[in-house]
């Protein structure tokens, strides 16, 4: 007789694969894993904008010497006489050079520095026209197209480091890489910290890379992290500062310093007596423009800056004539290296009275550092240390970024079966793994940060999105493609 075969016990049909757990990562704690993983990306997508940020930035730590072999023989004289001629002579002769436009302003040379004479009209724009006259002999040495002062080379390379010549599109990558740089500088030293903290290292092993590690990722990261501590709080300065004027970020910036009344005080020119008539002139005939668009009394230009002198205004100065007839004119300090001069004073042209005063000494906290720090990042406030030392932080900064590209490789898989060109992100899971109060804090916290720097906003959500998305795809690509167990043969 035959046998019929029963069917064997059934058997369930296997679970799709539950999402990995949360393994423990090289951030050591689900705090250090998401710092980590942050700092990663942020390193690899935002370096490119650092690198370029650095190159333009260390080219223009030159500029000043650039100046000085382009335009030398106009913005310096060749023999310093024992006094200089009056500034309505200079100006005098400035406007027989230049007979277009109206003065906008005057900065009477000193030592060897030619007397500087800014005309402006409206066809020029934002830019002027800079007549630089011996102060020594009236003789005019040349003429360059400025702007706010500074050199067709020195406005190219701000140019060249502010937007890359792009106007207002190119100023994204500047303020896109000064958002960011703090917080991978920032996020460097407690990585680092963390790392060598659990090694029981001392602070010298902090700042210090350790030569006695084999080659490789391990002594990479060393030199990498131990350059990043060393240039922190230059990379952070450079953030702070440069956030200052830039697009979006220095627009919150500004008003913040409007709502805290901490911008430097404004200097009122208004005059209560009736002004002298525009028509006089002194005994040499000289005759010029009187603020933007009037005459002005050229003889004006020693009494005010003999009142502004006699106030205690040393140093180089500029001097501004009103803007509108009835005005007081303003001379101001230009001393930018430290100790800054920044004084100002408003003077009736008419009577060579002091009618207001400002004194850089009694400005708000905040405007005095937003102004010094200004100068510091154009490296011009300690004069040629300051400018090595931005150069050495620029390039310090290149070297952090090469070597964290570097261990990116170094870390690439090498295995026949598991070769890749480059090494593999840090692991998610660090958000589901820190604990709630941490969520509740960090959260509002990003959020106001990326409120006030809209850029750094915009990309750490898009970066956020980005990964839950491929996240998401990787979860569902393992789940259909792990093969089922076929059900056994029945007996």
């Amino acid at each position: 007789m035959s046998v019929t075969e029963l069917p064997g016990p059934s058997r369930p049909e296997p679970a799709p694969p539950a999402d990995p757990p949360v393994r423990s990562t090289r951030g050591g704690s689900p705090f250090g894993a998401l710092l980590l993983r942050l700092h990663f990306y942020a390193g690899v997508l935002v370096a490119p904008f650092l690198v370029v940020a650095a190159l333009t930035g260390l080219a223009y730590t030159v500029a000043p010497q650039v100046d000085g072999v382009l335009y030398g023989d106009r913005t310096t004289v060749a023999e310093v006489g024992e006094r200089p001629l009056p500034v309505a002579d200079q100006v005098g002769a400035a406007r027989n050079a230049h007979p277009e436009g109206s003065v906008a302003s005057v900065q009477p040379g000193t030592g060897d520095q030619a007397t500087r004479v800014v005309f402006a009209a409206p066809e020029y724009g934002e830019k002027q026209h800079t007549v630089y006259v011996d102060p020594y002999t009236a003789r005019v040495q040349g003429q360059l197209t400025t702007w706010f002062g500074s050199t067709p080379a020195t406005t190219w390379l701000d140019d060249l480091h502010r937007n890359l010549h792009l106007g207002a599109v190119g100023r994204h990558y500047s303020e896109l890489a000064a958002s960011w740089l703090w917080i991978i500088a920032l996020g460097g030293v407690v990585l680092w910290w963390r790392r060598r903290r659990a090694s029981r290292a001392t602070v010298r092993h902090l700042l210090v890379p350790d030569l006695s590690a084999a080659r490789g990722v391990r002594r990479t990261r060393g030199w990498h992290a131990t350059l990043g501590i060393w240039l922190t709080v230059g990379l952070l300065f450079l953030s702070a500062t440069g956030l200052t004027w830039s697009r979006y970020a220095g627009a919150n910036f500004g008003a913040g310093l409007d709502s805290l009344d901490a911008r430097a005080p404004l200097l009122s020119t208004a005059l209560t007596a009736t002004p002298s008539d525009p028509a006089d002139t002194d005994g040499g005939g000289h005759h010029g423009a009187s603020g933007a668009g009037g005459v002005v009394e050229s003889a004006a230009l020693d009494r005010v800056l003999t009142a502004a002198r006699t106030a205690g205004l040393a140093g180089p100065v500029e001097i501004a004539p009103a803007a509108e007839p009835g005005s007081a004119w303003t001379v101001t300090q230009v001393d930018n290296t430290w100790p800054v001069a920044k004084d100002r004073v408003a003077v009736d042209p008419a009577t060579a009275t002091v009618t207001a005063r400002s004194d850089f000494a009694d400005w708000p906290l905040l405007a005095q550092l937003s102004g010094l720090g200004i100068q510091a990042h154009m490296g011009v406030l300690f004069g040629p240390v300051n400018q090595l030392l931005l150069a050495a932080l620029a390039l310090g900064l290149l070297c952090v970024i090469v070597w964290g590209y570097r261990m990116w490789w170094q870390r690439r898989p090498t295995r026949t079966d598991r070769r890749a060109l480059v090494g593999t992100p840090p692991a998610r899971g660090g958000v589901r793994a820190v604990p709630r109060w941490v969520l509740l804090v960090g959260v509002p916290s990003t959020a106001v940060i990326g409120w006030a720097l809209p850029l750094f906003g915009l990309t750490l959500l898009a970066f956020l999105i980005v990964d839950v998305v491929l996240g998401a795809t990787s979860r569902r690509r393992r789940r259909t493609t792990t093969p089922t167990s076929p059900a056994p043969a029945g007996r």
